[in-house]
């Protein structure tokens, strides 16, 4: 895989559309931090930081894919708090404080070029860094 650097950041290839299961999560290692990658029935895909907010877990990629009016989303799988997957805002915060921040997940723009995924990271990390 490749990337390619712009302004706005890096456009780095993650794996090909064929790669990802329709309403499943798959976790990557993009430039150094840990995400979950989600595909949706409409072929548009989602990065999210693969770290729960709620727990402090790595486990974002085996949530569970849903909608909420019409909004795609992802519910945690270890206490379910719901979070768009457009926005990573938490929807539903199943009755639990966040032990990481305010409890949003952290977004990467995604884009698909001749089925190969691609997500744009910048010079400022927006998730944690993966710990050695």
């Amino acid at each position: 895989m490749s990337e390619t650097t712009t302004a706005s950041g890096t456009w780095n290839a993650v794996c090909s559309l064929e790669e990802l299961t329709v309403e499943r999560g798959a976790a990557a290692l993009v430039d150094g931090v840990q995400m979950a990658l989600f595909r949706m029935p409409d072929d548009a895909v989602y990065a999210v930081a693969q770290r729960d907010p709620f727990s402090g877990s790595n486990v974002m990629s085996r949530g569970i894919v849903g909608t909420r009016q019409g909004e795609p989303t992802v519910a945690g799988p270890l206490y379910k708090q719901v979070f768009s997957l457009r926005t990573g805002a938490c929807l539903e915060r199943a009755g639990y404080e966040p032990v990481d921040g305010d409890g949003d997940l952290p977004t990467w723009p995604v884009q698909v070029v001749d089925a190969e995924v691609r997500v744009q990271t910048s010079h400022t990390r927006q998730a944690q860094d993966v710990k050695s």
